[in-house]
């Protein structure tokens, strides 16, 4: 039976967390005497720390409660504040499937929490009879479960995922920063099937924003109040959540571009596989596509210096580049640089 407090830091649970002073008042409008800002200017006041608006349209479109949603700096944020709450160091440990982000393993190192990774299959899926035996270390906190998958681009089997759900008692966070490319159903739909699921979505890709770093996480009301809990107070600027407000506002041109984005990645798809230099392009549910080549590193410096910037993930999966779905013209550059590769 899943406990949240048993897996929660003694810390943590002890912790008083700071309170801002926009925490002791609530309105919009009134004489702010209280947080020091500069009285002049447009951006002199601080942000709503708890970024209610943005929130309240975010419930709507994901159809889920406002106490369910965490907005982060970024994914980012969301990770390592997960390892920060759940993670002794040096003590406890975290779990993910390989290849995959990289940024869990950076965090791990950070926190200096023990990361555990078990190799996909050959197929890029979990396998089971390999991560199962581990899910009864009382030492294991977290599992990272990235779907869409980078940088493999495929959505992990629902089955595996629910295995592990079922059969963990510690916290499991789903990735799903390319599930607007997929038409695989987002874990969303199970947060109030498994209390200890966790789902990070974020704005950088199919909203494109990357540039206000905007991240969200979903849960249960127990775990979003602890990671409010640990945030700093201010963690997303006010230019940033109008950012992301105005995005959400204006869905009609998020499917617009979405849609262009997949039709260019299935163009892109079947262009590059008539190429030589091509061994295999990999099924994508992302905004990318993995393509195994004759020479991953050679190709990917070629194509720096036709000022073309692709991914080298031979380290990752061999003799493989990512490449990013660009606009049209890009697509096109990126295929007529591979040519001059080829000729």
């Amino acid at each position: 039976m899943f406990n949240l407090q048993s897996i929660v830091r003694n810390n943590i649970q002890a912790l008083l967390p700071y309170s801002s002073a926009r925490d002791e008042f609530k309105g919009t409008s009134g004489v702010f005497l209280d947080a020091n800002e500069n009285p002049f200017g447009t951006l002199n006041r601080y942000p709503d720390p708890y970024q209610t608006d943005l929130k309240s349209k975010i419930a709507s479109l994901k159809n889920v409660r406002s106490e369910q949603i965490f907005i982060g700096n970024g994914s980012d944020e969301v990770i390592d504040l997960a390892f920060r709450i759940f993670c002794q160091p040096r003590e406890d440990k975290a779990l993910t499937f390989s290849p995959t982000y990289g940024m869990y393993d950076v965090s791990a190192a950070i926190n200096e929490v023990s990361l555990t990774k078990i190799p996909l299959t050959d197929s890029f899926q979990i396998d089971s009879d390999a991560v199962l035996p581990l899910l009864k270390d009382s030492f294991l906190k977290i599992i990272f479960i990235c779907s869409p998958n980078n940088p493999t681009g495929n959505t992990l089997s629902k089955n595996a995922i629910e295995t592990i759900l079922k059969n963990f008692n510690g916290i499991v966070i789903i990735d799903e920063a390319y599930i607007d490319f997929s038409p695989s159903e987002s874990w969303l739909r199970k947060l109030n099937d498994y209390p200890n699921l966790m789902v990070c979505q974020t704005f950088s890709k199919a909203w494109g924003l990357a540039a206000a770093r905007v991240g969200m996480a979903f849960a249960s009301e127990e775990i979003i109040r602890l990671l409010n809990k640990v945030k700093p107070p201010y963690n997303v600027s006010e230019l940033n959540q109008k950012a992301a407000l105005e995005a959400v506002s204006n869905t009609a041109q998020f499917q617009k571009n979405l849609e262009q984005i997949k039709t260019q990645k299935e163009a892109l798809q079947t262009a590059l596989q008539e190429l030589k230099l091509v061994v295999k392009v990999y099924p994508s549910e992302a905004n990318f596509l993995l393509v195994e080549v004759i020479n991953a590193t050679k190709i990917y410096s070629d194509l720096v210096t036709q000022k073309i910037i692709t991914r080298n993930r031979n380290s990752l999966v061999a003799n493989c580049i990512r490449i990013s779905v660009g606009t049209p013209s890009e697509n096109k550059k990126l295929l007529t640089a591979l040519k001059n590769i080829e000729s």
